[in-house]
């Protein structure tokens, strides 16, 4: 059986090599209070979705 397609997209953005460093500091943070694995990237993700309020149509 075939694997179902996502509906998620991939996109290439720079950021200031800092903000990286620093975003990777509170990934691990996150990551001691939640007890799993946090990256930079689910803290850009979690942040663009609560500044603009955006939900995914499986949690509609």
């Amino acid at each position: 059986m075939a694997k179902p397609k996502s509906n998620n997209v991939q996109v290439n953005i720079s950021i200031p090599s800092e903000w990286k460093i620093q975003l990777e500091n509170l990934a691990r943070i996150y990551s001691v209070e939640e007890g799993e694995t946090v990256t930079f990237l689910d803290l850009m993700r979690r942040g663009i979705q609560e500044k603009y309020q955006l939900r995914d149509k499986d949690n509609e």
